[in-house]
Parts: C-alpha cells; sequence; structure tokens
C-alpha cells in the first residue's frame, strides 16, 4: 500500500509535499481535506511538488495527500459526442444539475455516463483473430457520427463470447483471448492525456482542410492533418476565426478547447453551438462536437490539463478513421500558466520568464496532429488538424510563444488589429501570412476545383502586394501620378480587398463560402481585371473606367449561393458590354 503524503508548503496552485515515496511523475494526488485533483511533476527523493487544478485557499500544512498511483487519464467512449467538460474533463452540465452553476472543490464525477445503455452493433464473429486498434462493432453515438468500438491498443488475440445488444460503457462486450492471456474489453478506454496515442505511421497531406473562409482557403491554406497558428493582438478577431472554422470546416469531428479565455467567449460557444445546424446534414452542429470550457477565472493550472485533454479526445477519434480538428483558444493563457507554475518552482527562467521547456512542449503539442495510418488490420486512415490561437501582448510577433509556435506549425494567419479596425474580418494580413501547405493543396485544389484555380491564386496576390508597393507613392504624390497599369493595379486590388477578403462572419450566406464558389468569384474579378487591361492598352483612358456599374453586381455576388455559375456568366457578358461601350468613342482618334 502507498504511503500518505504531507503538504510542507502551499503556495497558490502549487502544493509542496513530503513522505511520497512510492509515487512517479505526472500521477494524479487527492491533496487535503477537500480531495482536491493534483499531478505531481517535480519528484527530488520523496518530496514532491504538486500543481493542484483546483483553488487551494484554505489548504494548510500538515493535511494528508493521497497517492492514487494513476496518471492524469482522460475516459474514451460514447458520450464524448455533444458534451461540455472542464480541463480535467468533469462534465459540466452534470456538475450543474448537482451542485448548480459553480464548481464546488473536489467534486469526483464520473467523465461519462456509466448507466446509459448504448446499443452495440457487432461487426465481427465469434472466435475471429484481431489485434491492436481493429473495430469490433460500432455506437451510432448521434445522428452524424459512429462510435466505432476499438480492440484497446495492447491487446490482440481471438474474440469470445461478442455479441450485439444494449450495453453500458463499462459491460463486458467481448474477451479478447491470447494463449493464457485474456482481456475483458468494454467501450471505455482510459488513456494517460501526456502520452502520444499510438498510430503504425504519419503519413503526409494530401487533402485540404476547407473551411469556408475564402482568405484561407484561396490564400493561406490549411491541410486536414495540418498544423495553424492564429496569432493577433486583442480585438483582432481571433476567437471568431476559431468560431468560423469550428462551425464550417469539413472535419468529420471537431474539438474546441477553450483555454484560459474569458467566461463572454465561452459563454458565446456554449450557446452558439447548440444552435447551429450542420450544413452538410441540417443536423445540430453539437452531434459532431466535443467542448472543453476553461475560462480565465478557473485554476491556472487546471490551463495545461485542458490542451492534453483535447488533444488525446482528438486522437480517440482520429484513430477511428475520422478526420478531426482540434481548436485551441489560446496557447497563450496555456504558457502563462507554466509560466507561473515553473516561477513557483524557482525554476531558472528563459525569455521573458517563461520556463526553458517552452519550446518543446509547445512542440510537442502540434506534433500530436498529422494524417496516420491508424492501428488496425484495415489500414485505414485519420488525421488530426491542429489550429491555435495565440495572444501575444500588443500584438508583438517576437513573443516567445508566438516563436516556439512558429518554428513548428505550418500555416501562419497574421491578425492585424489595424484591419479589425478599419472593420476589415477576417483581419489576416495577406502580405505576412503564409502556408507550407500551398505546393500540395494547389495540386489539390488544380484537381478537385479546376485547374486553373492555383495560377488565379497567384495573380490575385501578386496584385496585393504590387498594391502595397504603389501606396507609399500614393500617399505621397496621389494617385493621379500612377500610370494607367499601375490605377489599374490599385482598382482591382481593392476590389479583391473589399468584395472577396472581406467576409461577414454574421451573414447567414457570407459567413461560408464552398471551394468551388471561391474560385468562381475570383475568377470573375480577375475576368474584369484582364479586360479593362485589354481596354488600356487599346487607348481608353483610365478615367473612363475606373467606375463600371457592373462593379456593384461583382460586389453582391458573395451573397449567392446557387446558381453562381448562371449569375457569374451574366456579369461577364455585362462586363465585356460596358468595356466595349468604353471603347467605342475613342475609335475614332484617341491615342
Amino acid at each position: 500500500m502507498m504511503n500518505k503524503g504531507i503538504i510542507t508548503k502551499v503556495s497558490g496552485p502549487l502544493v509542496a509535499a513530503e513522505n511520497m515515496t512510492g509515487a512517479r511523475m505526472y500521477d494524479v494526488v487527492r491533496v487535503g481535506t477537500g480531495r482536491l485533483v493534483g499531478e505531481i511533476i517535480e519528484l527530488k527523493g520523496d518530496k514532491a511538488s504538486i500543481q493542484v487544478y483546483e483553488d487551494t485557499a484554505g489548504i494548510s500544512t500538515g493535511e494528508e495527500i493521497i497517492i492514487t498511483g494513476l496518471p492524469l487519464s482522460v475516459e474514451l467512449g460514447p458520450g464524448l459526442l455533444e458534451s461540455i467538460f472542464d480541463g480535467i474533463q468533469r462534465p459540466l452540465d452534470k456538475i450543474r444539475d448537482l451542485a448548480g452553476d459553480h464548481i464546488p472543490r473536489g467534486i469526483e464525477l464520473a467523465s461519462l455516463d456509466r448507466d446509459r445503455k448504448w446499443n452495440f452493433v457487432a461487426e465481427v464473429s465469434e472466435g475471429a483473430d484481431v489485434k491492436s486498434g481493429d473495430i469490433l462493432g460500432y455506437v451510432q453515438e448521434t445522428a452524424l457520427v459512429k462510435h466505432r468500438v476499438m480492440v484497446p491498443p495492447g491487446v490482440s488475440g481471438k474474440v469470445k463470447g461478442i455479441k450485439s445488444g444494449e450495453f453500458t460503457i463499462t459491460d463486458t462486450l467481448c474477451v479478447v483471448k491470447s494463449g493464457t492471456k485474456s482481456t475483458d474489453v468494454t467501450m471505455l478506454q482510459v488513456w494517460p492525456v501526456r502520452m502520444p496515442r499510438p498510430n503504425v505511421m504519419k503519413l503526409p497531406p494530401v487533402d485540404m482542410l476547407i473551411t469556408g473562409q475564402r482568405v484561407i482557403d484561396t490564400l493561406f491554406p490549411v491541410a486536414r492533418g495540418g498544423t495553424a497558428c492564429i496569432p493577433g493582438p486583442f480585438g483582432s478577431g481571433k476567437t471568431v476565426v476559431q468560431h468560423q472554422l469550428a462551425k464550417w470546416s469539413n472535419a468529420d469531428i471537431v474539438v474546441y478547447v477553450g483555454c484560459g479565455e474569458r467566461g463572454n467567449e465561452m459563454t458565446d460557444v456554449l450557446q452558439e453551438f447548440p444552435e447551429l445546424k450542420d450544413p452538410k446534414t441540417g443536423e445540430p452542429l453539437m452531434k459532431r462536437t466535443v467542448l472543453i470550457a476553461n475560462t480565465s477565472n478557473m485554476p491556472v493550472a487546471a490551463r495545461e490539463a485542458s490542451v492534453y485533454t483535447g488533444i488525446t479526445i482528438a486522437e480517440y477519434f482520429r484513430d477511428m478513421g475520422y478526420s478531426v480538428a482540434l481548436m485551441a483558444d489560446s496557447t497563450s493563457r496555456w504558457a502563462e500558466a507554466m509560466r507561473e507554475i515553473s516561477g513557483r518552482l524557482e525554476e531558472m527562467p528563459g525569455e521573458e520568464g517563461y520556463p526553458a521547456y517552452l519550446a518543446s512542449r509547445v512542440a510537442a503539442f502540434y506534433e500530436r496532429g498529422g494524417r496516420v495510418r491508424c492501428l488496425g488490420s484495415d489500414e485505414r486512415e485519420g488525421d488530426l488538424s491542429v489550429i491555435g490561437a495565440v495572444s501575444p501582448a500588443g500584438g508583438d510577433l517576437s513573443d516567445p510563444v508566438v516563436q516556439a509556435t512558429l518554428r513548428v506549425v505550418k500555416v501562419f494567419w497574421s491578425l492585424e488589429d489595424k484591419l479589425a479596425f478599419q472593420r476589415h474580418f477576417p483581419a489576416i494580413n495577406w502580405l505576412r501570412s503564409y502556408s507550407l501547405y500551398e505546393h500540395e493543396m494547389d495540386l489539390f485544389i488544380g484537381k478537385e476545383v479546376a485547374p486553373e484555380f492555383p495560377g488565379l491564386k497567384r495573380d490575385a496576390l501578386m496584385l496585393l502586394g504590387k498594391e502595397s508597393e504603389l501606396e507609399e507613392i500614393v500617399r505621397l504624390v496621389g494617385i493621379e501620378s500612377l500610370s494607367p497599369p499601375d490605377r489599374l493595379v490599385m482598382k482591382t486590388a481593392k476590389i479583391i480587398r473589399q468584395d472577396f477578403l472581406h467576409q461577414n462572419a454574421f451573414h447567414d450566406t457570407d459567413a461560408y463560402t464552398a471551394i468551388r464558389n471561391q474560385y468562381i468569384m475570383l475568377e470573375c474579378i480577375l475576368f474584369l481585371h484582364r479586360e479593362l487591361e485589354k481596354a488600356i492598352q487599346s487607348g481608353v483612358r483610365i478615367t473612363d473606367i475606373e467606375r463600371l456599374e457592373v462593379e456593384d453586381e461583382i460586389a453582391r455576388i458573395k451573397y449567392v449561393r446557387d446558381a453562381l455559375d448562371a449569375k457569374v456568366s451574366e456579369i461577364k457578358e455585362r462586363i465585356i458590354r460596358e468595356v466595349s461601350e468604353k471603347r467605342q468613342p475613342s475609335d475614332g482618334g484617341a491615342t
């Protein structure tokens, strides 16, 4: 039997204890008379430092610490979807029913419902040989998701006693026998959050995570199984972008982690998501979503647990062969929690007081994403996309958390408060952002949408870049000093910015644009540019074509969802007609 530790010091969320012989790193402990949840983060002989995931007020020296001998783990099984958990996977709806609006300290509740019965449909027969990761059957967890019940990692052998029927998550579905060893298999798996779930191998990304956000999908796409970060100052729209990605991305499963977020922002998520409809099926979006709510008024140490809880749940659904998107908002709050705990441990600080291991922790988190071949005989594939928001003070991109993140992620969406103040949303700077998946995603959109699409994207970026170069001249001497081709560049770039890149997250139609519709819209804008270019070359004065009536129609195509091809064909005819009319007066001798 393990010893019971004794508290020797309490410093905010950090508790020091002695007499901890037999304890291991990252073991869960119960602290004090209130049985608060804590995790061992440092061991020196029989002395331990424990980060406590609850408020330590009132805890005093001399109180006992119970060593569980188990690492911090999550429960995986039917019942995850549509649930809202806190950072250590306590079910918030059950806590509210039991104790009201505030989480009582030391409350002990099972993460998943032990009493609810699920209809299990067996897909393997008696006596079948199975190995780790093989699918035994499924439960229709929600209208959108089949929850695949898998053989746990490390288990293989012959199946005994399997049958379909109604079971709770702790009932034995079958026995897997290998030699003299027999393992009871249930729907419930328990997995340590700090240990990545195993897979056969990592695979290169090939498909795009389609988000419906034009600036992202067209200019800076992220792959399924990719990693991305969204740094930006306060008020630049990080949370709104995260919400949009969670709502509209073509992932099968969404795990949204509110890590140290303000309570009002998390409330928006909790109120919005149950009301939202899945664009593909019309079912509520929550039926494929897991929410982890860790707000800024919750104990600081729980922020670290929340990101690991979220990514472990995401890996579990990835192992079923699903495409999963994890939104972490924001990883800066997690880093701040690390800094506070590190300071209380009196560790040597790194840059700006963050611990020296900040970069390795951030890298280890993002590297758990990716496209993988899952365990199992069927060689199925799953992917996990990790998208983290970063909140550097004052939007300073030299912040250690931003820099540590940029070293490991492959997509950078740079949010700018200047664009937000101009009411341009999403406020993603098209000159500073980048995607290192560009080559793979160009192949994808060229094949799935149109071969011309990658070229149009590069043309649009070139026009936006040239506009930036010309802006300085315009500020100094005015737009009239520019040559007609340069004035045309300024005009087209403005249309791209205002009518294509700008997107209203709260408009029923404009909030989401299908990838093919993005191509049609951009192609229409660049068609206008080419026609005006020809007109200038034929001698038409730039002042005559600075404002065409058809531009109002181009501005409105973002609000057209159906029959867009027909609408754009009509607009192109009008472009040709209006430009032709401008040419006619100059045919007789204009120079």
